[in-house]
């Protein structure tokens, strides 16, 4: 973009071209976001470890992440959004979501394990059991955030693409959550040993 730009034009000697506006205030978001994006994820990581004592159980709840970074991704991608600011909010405040529904699913699971239920029982039972609790978080959320992807006032063009990227990471998360985590925890976690 902007060395194809000064390619193109010469400009006579002694002007200069400096970029400024959203272009210039969406570079210091993405330097930011480049730096505090990896240690939140890593300071949440630390987090779930310290919680479930199992790298295997926070990697399984990270996971959510990348499933939810997907269906944001697509949803900007289908409605023709441009990432920026306000979807990279929206990216955060997915992120959040994404890893609160994992860490219901596991937990219940961890629980059932420790009623004598195999990893692979428990995976099984613990996604029927929480199929509602994580469908209500994200149908709540998402139809909550309609009337933002539709909206063409004042504030739309900042609404519209944290609201879009939120449904569209929430429809691929709250899915994948409900497989993905069930089959890999019974399958990565299948031999550790649950204590009574």
């Amino acid at each position: 973009g902007q060395k194809a730009l000064a390619e193109k034009i010469k400009f006579p000697p002694g002007y200069i071209v400096e970029w400024g506006g959203d272009f210039e205030l969406q570079q210091k978001a993405n330097k930011r976001l480049s730096v505090v994006v990896p240690i939140t994820i890593g300071l949440v990581f630390l987090l779930l470890y310290s919680t479930f004592n199992s790298i295997q159980k926070a990697s399984l709840i990270i996971l959510n992440i990348p499933l939810a970074l997907v269906g944001g991704l697509v949803g900007l991608f289908i409605t023709g959004e441009n990432l920026s600011v306000p979807s990279s909010v929206g990216f955060i405040a997915l992120f959040g979501i994404a890893v609160g529904n994992g860490l219901v699913l596991v937990s219940h699971i961890g629980h059932l394990r420790l009623h004598g239920m195999t990893a692979v029982d428990a995976a099984i039972q613990g996604a029927c059991d929480r199929l509602r609790p994580v469908l209500m978080t994200a149908m709540t959320t998402g139809l909550g955030l309609v009337p933002l992807v539709f909206s063409s006032g004042t504030g739309s063009e900042v609404q519209r693409p944290l609201a879009i990227v939120v449904i569209g990471g929430l429809i691929s998360s709250t899915f994948l959550t409900l497989f993905a985590i069930p089959a890999f925890y019974g399958w990565f976690v299948r031999e550790e040993r649950v204590e009574f």
